[in-house]
């Protein structure tokens, strides 16, 4: 998958992969994303956020998570 929202400048942020050029993390998205189910309220406090830069900062988190079985404890 071709990722063309997500950029990586090891002046920018560490290194860390960044939405377009901004001093946005994917991880402050993802985050953000749970923080704030309702898109309207993301965007109010993320206005620089687009669509595409949320699909795009999810769809890079998961192509990056390994992809395994963890065990949960069961629920009582």
């Amino acid at each position: 998958m071709v990722f063309t929202r997500i950029t990586c400048d090891l002046r920018r942020m560490n290194g860390q992969p960044c939405i377009r050029n901004l001093r946005l993390t994917v991880r402050r998205v993802v985050e953000a994303v749970a923080a704030y189910p309702v898109r309207q309220e993301l965007k109010r406090e993320y206005p620089e956020l687009e669509d595409e830069d949320i699909r795009e900062a999810l769809a890079y988190a998961a192509a990056n998570l390994e992809d395994k079985v963890l065990e949960l404890a069961a629920a009582k």
